[in-house]
């Protein structure tokens, strides 16, 4: 088996490869006659799946520095955090994909957010709780698929990833989704199927870009803000019958429908709320006299206002479904139950699901039509 490797490696070498399969070789050292001599310099992709690499060797950029994609999916990959394997992830500074799927990966270390050039990020199948919030300096990174894991939430830096277009988180143990997640502007599709989620941010759909949406099996799952109206969704498998008594949410109800509120809004509006807390006409009106400067934080002295008040000034709860208004602390909702949509026939007896209105007035509340 080491002969046939050290002759594959310089085959590679003496022709100049730009791609190296080194997969089920059953290797337990990364192979150093990979790291010897010139000739590597060419190789671009380096695929080395299902083996038993624990480490990555400091000097891997230094010797093959076009690497820009790279495939592994031993049982226990190197982003545990070692000293000399963070630094080798770190110093790859070119590599623009890696999948680390089907792993038994528990960290992943902050070295991460080095990889600039990085676009591509497959950690799905491992036993990962968190991601660290390095995550958001990857300004690249177009495709992240973190299903299969064990998280119960996401950093919220993750809305940093400018570039970001594919979000996949399905069947992890997510009961809420960071509201800064509707920021990302060229998110295109996001899958969060098979998680705890009981409610989703409220300007989720508000952007254009976003158009693929599932959600499919988050049995507590019972309201979709309807923004997502015109998007393609999935909600097979959502609204099981649950007690209110059981979740610690503010909710909503309308004849027998019942949806639950995301754990940042404060109070529920009605036809009848006529006038707007203090709190919350205090912060429309600082909005809308600092909204050119909000993007610093630190413009306005934390002195002045607790930095919490800060970060909702800065990523308000959401905004008006009728007239795009930020929402701070109070929200008007409004039920559309599914079956009453053209789209009832798409999920006929397979959920039990309505679209919410979030509205920032009465008048809103009033004159807000989903059909029209």
């Amino acid at each position: 088996m080491a002969s046939e490797l050290c002759k594959t490696i310089s085959v590679a070498r003496l022709e100049k490869h730009k791609n190296l399969f080194l997969n089920y070789r059953n290797l337990h050292h990364f192979p150093l006659e990979l790291l010897k001599d010139e000739g590597l310099q060419y190789l671009e992709r380096l695929y080395m799946k299902r083996n038993s690499l624990t480490t990555l060797p400091e000097n891997l950029a230094q010797k093959l520095p076009n690497l820009v994609e790279l495939y592994d999916d031993c049982r226990k990959f190197p982003l545990e955090c070692a000293k000399d394997t963070s630094v080798a992830i770190g110093s790859l500074v070119k590599l623009q994909c890696l999948d680390l799927s089907d792993n038994a990966l528990e960290i992943v270390c902050p070295e991460i957010g080095r990889l600039r050039a990085l676009r591509h990020l497959r950690l799905a199948n491992n036993q990962l709780q968190f991601l660290p919030p390095e995550v958001g300096d990857l300004k690249e990174l177009q495709t992240l698929d973190i299903s299969t894991n064990r998280l119960l939430t996401l950093p919220e830096r993750l809305h940093l990833c400018l570039s970001l277009q594919y979000l996949t988180v399905d069947r992890n143990r997510l009961w809420c989704v960071p509201r800064h997640l509707c920021q990302l502007p060229s998110l295109n599709e996001l899958s969060m199927a098979g998680n705890r989620l009981a409610f989703l941010p409220l300007d989720l759909g508000r952007s254009r870009e976003l158009q693929y949406v599932y959600v499919d099996n988050n049995i507590h799952l019972k309201g979709l803000p309807s923004y997502l109206y015109n998007k393609v969704i999935g909600c097979s498998g959502c609204g099981a019958p649950i007690q209110v008594s059981e979740m610690k949410l503010l909710s909503f109800s309308s004849g027998q429908l019942t949806v639950f509120l995301p754990a940042e809004v404060k109070a529920i509006g009605t036809e009848n709320d006529h006038v707007l807390p203090l709190q919350e006409l205090a912060m429309r009106s600082l909005y809308h006299t600092y909204h050119g400067f909000l993007k610093d934080l630190n413009f306005l002295s934390p002195i002045s206002l607790p930095r919490s008040l800060l970060e909702l000034l800065h990523c308000p709860l959401g905004h008006c479904h009728r007239c795009s208004e930020p929402m701070f602390t109070i929200v008007y909702p409004k039920l559309f139950p599914l079956r009453e949509t053209p789209m009832a026939g798409l999920h006929q007896g397979r959920t039990t699901v309505s679209f919410v209105a979030y509205c920032c007035s009465t008048q809103c509340l009033q004159t807000f039509d989903l059909l029209s």
